[in-house]
């Protein structure tokens, strides 16, 4: 017989302590009171007599304990195998909704409108039933870290797979993202299995692009909400805007003194930028992917190297020097 939640609560609350009871006392008598027809502790009574932890005596007129450990198997066993069914059953049809969606994903049909909104959980489990449905090519851009260790192992997980496929990957992060431990595990991970990530200072906004055929973005107000587009005009034009920004970018795995050396010009440049235009600390550094911290860093490097004391100084300063931001850039160390 299946016991409910609301039979285990009355059983914490109610039940033990009568059980514990009827232990101390070597039984309870059908005449007690409390366990009469309207007593305070029927239903308690009632339940475990049910499970099987009270039973009559021999002569019938007492109830009298029994072991628990005798009872427990018969209360805990089924409900533990019930729940193996159920696992099992949820996988069943979890494998038979994945055959669906694959054919609906190649379906003429899949494509009725150029853009479909996706939101919530599901938009990491749509990602990755594209991904793993890439036949050639991956394009990502990934303005901000800070994924986490699960995230990360699922995520080299779903690429290395891709990889493995032979399709081809090219990842895209701003120059911030160098200094995440977790992303370098990332990098380390794909780039063994042929994968090429870049960095980039200027700021730009999430994109994945699968086969050239369907674009993910982020919605306009949350990254709660993802846009897929299969416009192959729109794809192409967010394609062109990838190859842009990746002949600019600067190889992850370089690491030599030159290119390290360049990357900081290049984000001193932007924070430059930041200032000149008048951006508030948090756009800034949200548009460098730093933390407001890194990038009060970066300015008060700025006042030391104009020996300004204050921002309107160092503007002053900056301005008397045709400073702009937009300078000639170091020569091109890139690979």
């Amino acid at each position: 017989m299946p016991y409910s939640p609301e039979d285990r609560a009355l059983f914490e609350s109610a039940a033990t302590d009568l059980y514990d009871d009827i232990v101390a006392n070597g039984g309870i008598d059908h005449t007690d009171p409390r366990i009469a027809a309207r007593g305070a502790l029927r239903p308690a009574f009632d339940l475990l007599t049910r499970i099987g932890l009270v039973v009559n005596d021999d002569k019938g007129d007492r109830c009298v304990p029994v072991d628990p450990s005798t009872v427990q198997s018969l209360v805990v066993a089924p409900m533990g195998q019930q729940g193996a069914e159920l696992l099992s059953e949820s996988s069943g049809w979890a494998t038979a909704f994945n055959g669906l969606a694959l054919t609906w994903r190649k379906s003429p049909a899949s494509d009725r409108g150029p853009i479909t909104e996706v939101r919530g959980d599901a938009i990491n489990l749509f990602i990755a039933s594209l991904v793993a449905d890439a036949e050639s090519e991956l394009l990502t851009a990934q303005p901000q870290t800070g994924r986490g260790l699960q995230e990360l192992s699922a995520a080299i997980q779903r690429d290395g797979d891709a990889l493995e496929r032979g399709v081809t990957m090219r990842t895209l992060y701003q120059h911030s993202a160098r200094r995440s431990s977790v992303t370098h595990k990332y990098v380390a991970a794909v780039t063994e299995r042929g994968a090429e990530v870049r960095t980039l200072d200027e700021f730009f906004n999430r994109l994945i692009v699968i086969d050239r055929r369907v674009a993910i973005i982020p919605g306009r107000d949350s990254l709660a909400v993802a846009l897929a587009i299969r416009e192959p005009s729109l794809v192409a034009y967010l394609v062109d805007m990838f190859e842009r920004s990746w002949e600019r970018a600067r190889p992850f795995t370089n690491r030599e003194t030159s290119m390290m050396r360049d990357v900081a010009a290049e984000q001193r440049a932007m924070t430059i930028r930041m200032l000149i235009e008048g951006h508030a600390d948090p756009a800034s550094a949200k548009r460098l992917g730093v933390s407001p911290r890194t990038y009060a860093g970066y300015v008060a490097d700025l006042k030391e190297e104009f020996e300004a004391q204050t921002r309107f100084q160092l503007g002053y300063a900056m301005g008397v020097n045709g400073v702009s931001g937009n300078e000639k850039p170091p020569a091109d160390t890139r690979t």
